[in-house]
């Protein structure tokens, strides 16, 4: 099991930030989620997929536009959306979801 798949699968809900070098707005998500961490603390881990360099987790999860959010929980992708999103929705699904 890879480490990504180890965070996914934990009951801790995790925010993914599937991304590329090259993609301008996926550049606005960095702060967007800084703010989610900051609000959220030790409830939730954030982490950033290159798109590029992971394309089998790209492709398993069916991302087909840049940035694309996923939250995973338990191994299950309970919530998704793609463009820049900003940090209050977000937070406000997370806090639905977080113990």
């Amino acid at each position: 099991m890879s480490n990504f798949e180890s965070h996914i699968y934990g009951s801790k809900p995790v925010v993914v930030d599937f991304f590329a070098e090259w993609c301008g707005p996926c550049k606005l998500m960095t702060p967007v989620l800084q703010q989610v961490k900051e609000a959220a603390g030790d409830r939730v881990t954030v982490l950033k997929m290159d798109i590029d360099k992971n394309p089998g987790f790209t492709h398993r999860y069916s991302v087909q536009a840049v940035p694309t959010l996923i939250i995973f929980k338990d191994g299950q992708v309970i919530w998704r959306k793609s463009g820049v999103v900003p940090a209050h929705e977000i937070l406000q699904y997370l806090n639905t979801v977080m113990s």
